[in-house]
């Protein structure tokens, strides 16, 4: 008899109540936000959401605070077993990381904890807004 194995909708649900549960320690964390382009919606939405900018290929979830050398977070879940990175989503990854954002690939919510928490653990780098010339 074949292992049950988690759907990738529940391995992203309880990453999210992970989250939510964690916002006292990393308060970051209520800027997390879910990007919906792997919707399975009907022919005619999917549609409408392409006019709007939709993308195949972009990461599930992003975590738009900076860290170590990075502008922010993107992380593409996966399930345990039985699931693979797209060749739309490694190039989403590329670009991604060429543009300064850290991106890693949860094979369940277990996984994405541990990246979170790994990336919020990196150093914060400290704005200090730069007075322009003349003005004091």
């Amino acid at each position: 008899m074949a292992a049950f194995v988690l759907t990738e909708f529940v391995e992203q649900t309880r990453l999210v109540t992970w989250c939510q549960a964690m916002e006292a320690q990393y308060p970051e964390l209520g800027a997390i936000f879910h990007i919906p382009n792997g919707s399975k919606a009907h022919v005619s939405y999917r549609v409408k959401l392409k006019q709007l900018g939709l993308q195949s290929g972009v990461p599930d979830l992003c975590l738009p605070c900076p860290r170590g050398p990075y502008h922010g977070l993107y992380i593409e879940m996966k399930r345990l077993q039985g699931s693979s990175t797209s060749k739309d989503q490694k190039e989403w990854h590329v670009l991604l990381q060429r543009y300064g954002y850290a991106v890693g690939v949860a094979k369940g919510w277990v996984m994405g904890s541990a990246i979170i928490t790994d990336y919020l653990n990196l150093p914060t780098f400290q704005y200090q807004a730069r007075k322009a010339k003349g003005h004091q």
